[in-house]
Formats: structure tokens, sequence, C-alpha cells
């Protein structure tokens, strides 16, 4: 208990018991033995507030306890007025009382009864007989009830702002631990995102390296295998064992060159240089002198501005497809056709070999190879269509299509490119 809460507790549990001995002995030495009726009243008062107050600390709690007890000492200090004006003096003592341990809304009530019983000790000796008198009683009584009361009404406003600033910082308080719950539920989150979002990267990333080996390294290869191949029946042929092996050695540089630009994600070497018609048509020119097959590359439609990611998408999958003819197909021919449409830029390669099932399963169909996956996968991620369309014996077609950019606000500097065609023949 503080220094303050012991001081006060002194005041309220011996403070009226020694008023009321100064107010008793004050009595007895202005009224003498006819005092024995003040100090009964005195010493029943005393007894009252020892009793039910003094040393009953667990009943201060009691609401209706309390509110007997100040009711019941207010009327006795009321007969101890009536009796001696001198007893005014306890006034305070039931003042005290009835603030303190009066709940609203009786507090006034209460109030103005000590108030009604201060005043009469004021006006105790006015005539109140008389109008005047009466009046004056009743000013005076005015005079005590309406500042305590008005006191009352504004402590009892300020207790509510009180409880209300209280209820606020609890509920702030509360508010406050609920945001600091869910920012560690949110950053929980982003942890668990962020490690999706970098573990879906790696996978997306794997898939390109896949695909960019695929189409650079594989091809390459599969190309110089051939060519050394080639070489190999040359024996009694120098200029065309030397001319195989050139091939080889060209397609090994290129494939070099190509594969360190697909690490860096770069675009490749032929459409550094050249636009994707003019791409096609190179790769298809070098494609058939390797392997000696005839390759008729057209262009249609105007040209329409082509995101750089769905220009290296058409560019390899012309590049996987060549590579499929040369393994698989045993061709004499193929077309290769790039269509700028209005809504859509699309590739079709087709070739006239040997066809495969397109309904069946496994190594040995035409489907089932990583090379029409990765397709696959370059042409979904770009929101476009993969058709691969054949046959046993009936040669097989592959198109590509995907979205055109808006004429609109295109800065790219491709301007009309006019309709032409290419024939590579081996």
């Amino acid at each position: 208990m503080t220094e303050q809460a012991t001081r006060w507790s002194a005041v309220t549990t011996v403070g009226p018991h020694a008023l009321l001995a100064f107010l008793a002995a004050t009595t007895y030495a202005v009224e003498g033995p006819a005092a024995r009726v003040d100090l009964v009243l005195c010493a029943l008062t005393a007894a009252w507030v020892l009793g039910v107050f003094t040393l009953r600390p667990a009943w201060r709690e009691r609401t209706p306890v309390m509110v007997v007890f100040v009711t019941v000492l207010i009327v006795l200090t009321a007969v101890l007025v009536v009796r001696a004006p001198w007893f005014g003096l306890f006034t305070p003592v039931c003042y005290f009382y009835a603030f303190r341990l009066v709940p609203w809304p009786w507090q006034p009530v209460g109030v103005g009864a000590v108030a009604v019983v201060a005043g009469t000790a004021q006006a105790y000796d006015v005539d109140k007989a008389t109008v005047v008198g009466l009046a004056t009683y009743l000013v005076v009584v005015a005079a005590n009830a309406l500042p305590l009361c008005a006191f009352a009404w504004f402590a009892r406003r300020a207790a509510r702002q009180e409880e209300e600033r209280e209820q606020a910082l609890r509920e702030a308080r509360e508010a406050n631990r609920r945001l600091a719950e869910s920012l560690a539920e949110n950053a929980a989150l982003h942890e668990r995102l962020v490690a999706q979002a970098r573990d879906a990267g790696v996978r997306d990333e794997r898939e390109r390296m896949a695909r960019e080996i695929h189409d650079t390294l594989a091809q390459g290869l599969t190309g110089i295998v051939s060519q050394l191949r080639a070489a190999e029946h040359a024996g009694d042929d120098p200029a065309g064992w030397r001319g195989h092996v050139a091939t080889a050695t060209d397609l090994a540089r290129e494939s070099l060159s190509d594969a360190r630009r697909s690490v860096h994600a770069l675009r490749p070497e032929p459409l550094r240089t050249a636009r994707l018609s003019e791409a096609l048509a190179g790769v298809a020119e070098r494609w058939s002198a390797t392997h000696g097959i005839p390759v008729r590359v057209v262009t249609t439609g105007t040209a329409r501005p082509v995101r750089p990611e769905a220009e290296v998408a058409l560019l390899r999958i012309a590049q996987e497809a060549l590579a499929n003819v040369a393994k698989h197909a045993r061709a004499t021919r193929v077309g290769v056709t790039l269509s700028h449409l209005e809504r859509e830029t699309a590739l079709d390669v087709r070739d006239d070999g040997t066809g495969f099932d397109t309904t069946a399963r496994g190594p040995s169909a035409g489907g089932g190879g990583f090379g029409l996956i990765a397709m696959r996968q370059r042409i979904e991620g770009l929101s476009g269509t993969l058709l691969v369309e054949s046959e046993p014996g009936g040669g097989t077609g592959i198109s590509a299509r995907v979205p055109a950019e808006p004429a609109e606000g295109c800065a790219c500097g491709i301007g009309p490119e006019p309709r032409h065609r290419t024939e590579v023949t081996g």
C-alpha cells in the first residue's frame, strides 16, 4: 500500500471517531448533564461507523451494504444537527462517504440529503415559521446542494470519460496484439510464398536450361555425329570427307556459341542480326546443306510485332522440328511457313516422311520424346497453342501459334514486310 493510500485509510477510519469525540466533548461542556441523549446518539453513530465500516473492510466493496450505511449515517447526523447545530461539522464526513460509497445514479440523492442536513445546521437560528425565514432556509439548503450535486455530476462525467479512455486503451492494446499476430502470420506466409516462388523459379529455370540445351547442344551434336558418320563413309573421296568434317566443325562452333548465349538467356544468334523470317530461312538453309533435303520457306501476311520470347520460341520449334525430320522422318522435302495473321503469328513445319501414330505412347511414338514436350512447354508459357498432325506414311505437320503484339504503340522498328518465299535445295 502506498503512502497516499495509507493516509486516506487513516482519514476514513480514524477521522470520523476523533471528530465525534470532539463534538461529544463540546456538547458535554456546553450542556453538562443535560447532554446525555446527545452523547448516546454520538456513541450510537460511532458504533455504527466502527461496526459497519471501520472493522469491516470487506464490506466496503458491497454496494447495497454501503448504501444502507450512508443512509443510516445521514439520518443519525440529521438527528444530532436538529438537537445541536455544531454537529453540522460532522457533515463533511457524510459528504465524503456519499461521494465514495454511493454509486451513480443514487450519488446525487445522497449528496443532496447531506446538503439538506448541512443547510439545516447553518440556518439553525433562522425562524422558519415566517415566509422570509423559510425562504432563507431554502436558499441556504440550495446553496449547499446545487454546487455539490453539480460537482457530483461533473465527477461522474469525468469518471465515465476515464472509463471510456481505459476501454479505448484496452481495445487498442487488443487491436495491437491482433495486429502483431497478423503481422507474424503474414511474415510466415510471405516466407512460404517466397520459398514457393524460389522453388518455382528454380524449376522454371531448370526447364528452360533443359530446353535450351536440347535445342542447342543436342541438335548440334546430332548434326556433328551425322557429318562424322558421313565422313567415315567417304574414305575414298577426300573432297567429300573434308566437306563433311568442315560442316561438322561449323556445327560445333555454332552450337558452342548458341549454347553460351542460351545460358545467359540471350536471344539466339540468328535473331540478333535478322528478322524472324530471315532467321528461319538461314536455319533452313544450313539444315538443308547438312542433311541434303530441300526446304521451302514461305512467309505470308504483313509482318506484325512479335515479342522477343515468342520469336525465340518459334525459332527453337523450327529447329527442333527440322531435327526430328532428320532423325525420324526419312523425308524428301520439307516446308516451313511463317504466317502473320491478324491476332497471332503461326509457324508450320511439314514434311512428306514416314509419319507416326499420334495416339501411340512410349519412346517409339513420335509424340513421346523430349522435343515435343519442350515445344509444348515453350508455347504454353506464351499462351500459345501447338498442334501435331501425323499418320503412318502420311508425313508430319507441326503448327505453333502465339498471340501477336498489338499494332498500336509499337516502337520496335519493324515495318511492313512483303510476302515472300524462299526455297532451299539440298
